[in-house]
């Protein structure tokens, strides 16, 4: 694949690069790129049951909480996000942040797909039902106080 191609999804602010999705490794692993502007949040605080995640930072700050940890990640740092714990990221910084997320088994990516069909944007509340469909559960709850803390919008 060459550099800036591979389908997107995704609006200003928040893209979705696919670079490898697990249909075409047999399920291993995929890989999207993840370009947020500054203090967009992710996605709320979430756990899947079925794949690791692990973010590698291209650029820009990263802040991640990461069963209830925060931290934040620099350029050449991989940060872990193991399956059945809570997690969620964001930008931290003030310039655009882009991370490589590798996902171990491959599958989650469909349902970064799936979030960023404009019809699901009118619907907001089918998030929890949808995000079950791909073995992960969603805390809105535990999110708004994250949102309010780092002045984030999602």
């Amino acid at each position: 694949m060459r550099a800036g191609s591979g389908d997107r999804t995704g609006s200003a602010g928040n893209v979705d690069r696919y670079l490898l999705e697990s249909a075409g490794s047999g399920g291993r692993v995929a890989l999207v790129e993840h370009v947020l502007d500054p203090r967009v949040l992710a996605a709320p605080l979430h756990r899947h049951h079925r794949e690791d995640e692990y973010s590698f930072v291209l650029a820009g700050t990263l802040g991640v909480i990461e069963d209830g940890a925060e931290v934040t990640a620099s350029p050449g740092d991989l940060v872990l996000k193991p399956r059945g714990r809570w997690h969620t990221f964001w930008n931290a910084g003030e310039d655009e942040l882009r991370v490589l997320e590798i996902i171990v088994p491959g599958g989650i990516e469909q349902l970064f797909r799936r979030l960023a069909d404009p019809e699901f944007e009118q619907v907001p509340e089918a998030l929890p039902a949808l995000a079950e469909q791909y073995g992960a559960e969603v805390d809105f709850a535990a999110t708004e106080p994250l949102l309010q803390k780092h002045g984030l919008r999602f």
